[in-house]
């Protein structure tokens, strides 16, 4: 099968693909620092949070397509898609970057995935909460890792954090869009499926600010900028990231090694 798929638009599968999609592109990019990290200690890392992330969002499609009527496994839903069935945030389909970019990016998707897992954990569907139960144990490890390293790059050489500064204002304003609330969040919430992500907003910044703190540095001053990769629009790096993704199943349908 190399067609694309067609996704059920139900409330719930929407709810479930917008966290699996987040976990499988971070991961996405974080994959990319294989083999090109600045010490050797940290591609490890880099690559076993990629693993992690893969990992959940492998359980959380799994669940996405039993839903809604439909019969689509993990790797249907990960490879067989096109871009604007895809519903993570802009902030996780951004280019790689340096080493402060991920650094930063990581800082604020794990402070989101470790509250979002940890509600998770109380959801009414009991395989959603399964995946929780485990994924919430990565994630804090994920956010302390990458605070750690804020500290070490914001207090370190002018350099490092000339660089840190950088990628926290090149990405603060995409953080915004991650707290929108819409009929899909309110659909979740009714359901008892999973939180607003909305109301993950305070603590999430309050994690922001403790991290940001420690490394003594400024938090970004909220723009008027909105994303919209929630909502499948995306931008124009996505498209080439999937086009890398895709293109074994794409290419060799089924194919098995």
């Amino acid at each position: 099968m190399q067609d694309s798929i067609t996704v059920s638009t139900d409330p719930s599968v929407r709810y479930l693909l917008r966290l699996g999609d987040t976990c499988l592109v971070h991961a996405q990019r974080l994959g990319e620092w294989c083999g090109h990290a600045p010490i050797i200690e940290e591609d490890i890392a880099l690559t076993n949070m990629a693993l992690d992330l893969i990992g959940q969002a492998r359980g959380i499609l799994t669940r996405a397509g039993q839903l809604g009527g439909q019969q689509f496994d993990e790797d249907q839903l990960a490879f067989l898609r096109e871009e604007r069935d895809y519903l993570n945030p802009t902030l996780v389909e951004l280019p790689r970057g340096d080493f402060a970019v991920t650094t930063v990016r990581n800082l604020m998707v794990a402070a989101l995935l470790e509250l979002l897992w940890t509600r998770l954990q109380a959801s009414a569907d009991a395989e959603v909460a399964a995946v929780a139960g485990k994924a919430v144990k990565e994630a804090r490890y994920h956010h302390r890792h990458a605070a750690d390293w804020l500290v070490r790059l914001g207090d370190g050489t002018a350099e490092s954090r000339r660089r840190i500064e950088a990628a926290l204002h090149r990405l603060w304003p995409y953080s915004r869009e991650l707290f929108q609330s819409d009929a899909i969040d309110d659909a979740a919430s009714a359901s008892g499926l999973g939180p607003r992500w909305a109301e993950l907003r305070d603590p999430w910044l309050a994690a922001m600010r403790d991290a940001l703190d420690a490394a003594g540095l400024e938090m970004p001053a909220e723009t008027a900028f909105l994303s919209f990769g929630r909502m499948g629009i995306h931008s124009e790096h996505m498209g080439h990231m999937l086009a890398e993704m895709q293109y074994l199943q794409r290419s060799y349908p089924g194919g098995a090694w």
